[in-house]
């Protein structure tokens, strides 16, 4: 499932540095482990990003959330440890491991000291290699899940973002909720989480981002140490998700004081040429802080809602550009009509030099804020790798926002906002509304 979260803040940006400086090395070991490394040596510390292609999309048919529960499993017990002796060998060690599953990724981040590196690296190992999947972990984890998917069913916001992707892309798996239903995740099985662990976490899909008190050569050994017990090759990728949306409204009837609208329809590819003119024109749309149309038009004239934002979402099998806002039951059908005519007013006038020049000040000056420890430069740099961007990106991202003139950002943002397309989910008791009515 797509989810969504809205940042609204002020930035403060004239005196920050236009430029992250970081200087990325590509490392390959000896195993054909390909990772990208920047070297600080100032703290004896580790961050380590690892992605493994795939991800949630690779749920079985009529297995829906198997992915989801194995990946929360990985790290309760593993080899000779259990549960609870695998977390204490971690407290021991003073390391941190989160494991997460996305539509598109598994997403492994660790944390540990210079020098509790090799104990460190082989408790990992273990948790990735050899995870035990034991019955009554199985059984507790199982139901926390079952929890949170009960906790979604009531939560407006959830419902909003499940309902627009069920009804865009249907049986792909995009169109589920990556964690399952009740009645799939009640029916997993041990086998099956274990056949999930073998799709997903193969040696074909990995990229690794380092960052912190290591060289190349260390890492070089570590790679192999950490990935040489995993299955060569995972399961195929899934096909790509047809969109199936169009103009019209949506309403789930939920007892709430507010609706929750959520809108879009098809966005664009990361590798398309005109993905930075569509993120610039998107940031004076709809984008972050305050001074964006939406927000202007919305919040500060109208008063509708205390926040509202667009963004672009290009994954892996399909792109999307969405929506989010909240307002009272008897404001849905106003606000409605004012993202419409601004939605309209964006594609056939497109924005102006002062709102492209903001813009772009934002943008590059709030970029150096995101490099803001081992483990975000980590991360940052995995997600490149992950979208096939070049090494230099981190030191060329802030001309290419530059480099966006006043008729490129108008030429794109007709193409791209398609008011004719617009789709809306609104959960709650809007008033005024028509459009077809789904149960929740």
């Amino acid at each position: 499932m797509i989810r969504f979260a809205l940042a609204f803040g002020l930035a403060v940006v004239a005196a920050l540095p236009a430029r992250a400086a970081v200087n990325i090395q590509e490392v390959t070991s000896p195993g054909g482990i390909t990772a990208w490394l920047v070297e600080e040596h100032s703290l004896p510390f580790i961050a380590l990003e690892i992605r493994f292609k795939g991800g949630a999309s690779l749920d079985p048919e009529g297995e829906r959330g198997a992915v989801n529960l194995m990946t929360a499993l990985i790290e309760e017990g593993a080899a000779d440890l259990d549960a609870q002796e695998f977390a204490a060998a971690r407290e021991a060690l003073a390391a941190s491991y989160s494991f997460a599953a996305y539509d598109d990724s598994i997403a492994v981040s660790t944390q540990f000291l210079t020098e509790n590196r090799d104990e460190a690296v082989e408790l990992l190992r273990k948790a990735l290699i050899e995870p035990r999947f034991d019955e009554d972990a199985i059984e507790r984890v199982r139901q926390q899940v079952i929890s949170g998917i009960r906790s979604d069913a009531t939560d407006p916001n959830a419902v909003a973002g499940q309902t627009f992707d069920d009804l865009a892309f249907g049986d792909h798996p995009y169109g589920s909720d990556r964690s399952g239903t009740v009645e799939s995740v009640s029916a997993l099985t041990r086998e099956d989480i274990v056949e999930a662990h073998q799709r997903t976490l193969a040696r074909d899909r990995i990229y690794v981002g380092a960052v912190g008190d290591i060289t190349p050569d260390e890492l070089r050994g570590l790679l192999d140490d950490l990935f040489a017990g995993l299955p060569e090759e995972g399961a195929p990728m899934p096909d790509e998700a047809e969109f199936q949306l169009t103009a019209d409204m949506t309403v789930v009837p939920m007892d709430t004081a507010q609706s929750v609208i959520m809108f879009g329809h098809e966005g664009i590819e990361r590798h398309d040429p005109d993905f930075f003119p569509a993120y610039v024109v998107n940031q004076i749309f709809g984008g972050s802080g305050f001074d964006s149309r939406l927000m202007e038009e919305v919040r500060e004239k109208r008063g509708l809602t205390y926040g509202i934002g667009t963004y672009l979402a290009p994954m892996e099998h399909a792109e999307l550009i969405l929506g989010q806002a909240s307002t009272a039951n008897a404001r849905a059908s106003e606000t409605i009509d004012v993202i419409r005519d601004e939605w309209e007013r964006i594609a056939e006038d497109g924005v102006t030099a002062k709102e492209l020049e903001d813009a772009k000040t934002y943008l590059t000056g709030a970029y150096p804020l995101r490099f803001d420890g081992n483990g975000r430069i980590a991360d940052i740099m995995v997600g490149m790798q992950m979208d096939d961007l070049p090494i230099d990106y981190i030191a060329t991202r802030n001309d290419r926002i530059e480099a966006v003139t006043l008729e490129e950002a108008n030429r794109v943002a007709e193409r791209i906002y398609r008011p004719e397309d617009l789709h809306f989910v609104v959960v709650g008791e809007p008033e005024g509304l028509d459009g077809e009515t789904v149960a929740n």
